[in-house]
């Protein structure tokens, strides 16, 4: 009875050490997990391919995040409009595209504590001090290029601010128009024009306030990676409470 006893202990014994190898080991999978991060390198100043290199916002912010956290990542460069079906086929783990968070995508996807308000921003030449805001345009001429948001806002509201629209083809064409003093103001996407004025040196400043803003979130395919949103916000704020957040940014839009 006791030579029995002490092989059911045995036996036991054997089941329970198992149990905590199994356990182990799962704990180092979760570690040593690599995340594959879905980016769209078509979208300067956020995500953008230098030679090899992968450069922007987006990029540098998720290699801090994944820093502060402790976690591994591989980038996955793809078009914008696959991302959200290749979380869905489990070929990412998680996406930073300068991605809006919207009602749609969020039925798809859970998004992190936004990292970027977008929208459309007011521009003047460099020297023009007497436009801070659209409640200064009132009797002025505003370019815009066609078929953007910024022509939609300037037209819808035309009236309401008492401005005349001018609509450009391109770019470079409408930036002309202000810093020759032809238009007082134009109206562009944020992040797009306050990149290009530093690159390129233009001659212009942004002021007032973003005239709608559209939210960027980080995402994970919804009901999934759920421990790894919860490093990612706690890595976003972190970042954005030592200054890490601001530097990043400021890097490429300041």
């Amino acid at each position: 009875m006791k030579k029995q006893l002490s092989v059911l202990f045995l036996l036991i014994s054997c089941l329970f050490v198992l149990s905590a190898c199994s356990i182990g080991s799962e704990e180092e999978t979760s570690e040593d997990k690599t995340y594959k991060v879905g980016i769209d390198v078509t979208y300067p100043p956020f995500e953008y391919k230098d030679g090899d290199t992968y450069k922007g916002i987006d990029i540098d912010l998720i290699k801090a995040i994944a820093k502060d956290q402790d976690f591994k990542i591989q980038f996955e460069a793809m078009d914008f409009s696959g991302i959200i079906p290749a979380l869905q086929a489990n070929q990412l783990d998680v996406a930073i595209a300068g991605m809006s968070i919207t009602p749609e995508r969020k039925k798809v996807v859970t998004f992190s504590d936004p990292y970027f308000e977008a929208g459309l921003i007011l521009v003047v030449k460099e020297d023009n001090n007497k436009i801070k805001s659209v409640d200064d345009l009132k009797g002025e001429k505003v370019a815009v290029k066609k078929g953007t948001t910024g022509a939609k806002y300037a037209t819808d509201n035309a009236e309401k601010l008492g401005i005349t629209v001018t609509q450009f083809n391109d770019s470079p064409a409408m930036f002309q128009e202000v810093k020759n003093g032809n238009a007082a103001a134009l109206i562009e996407d944020y992040p797009v024009i306050s990149y290009a004025n530093k690159q390129q040196n233009l001659g212009l400043k942004l002021v007032g306030d973003r005239l709608n803003g559209d939210n960027y979130g980080i995402a994970v395919l919804k009901g999934e990676n759920e421990e790894l949103m919860k490093k990612i916000n706690e890595g976003l704020a972190n970042l954005k409470e030592s200054g890490e957040y601001d530097k990043i940014v400021d890097t490429y839009l300041k």
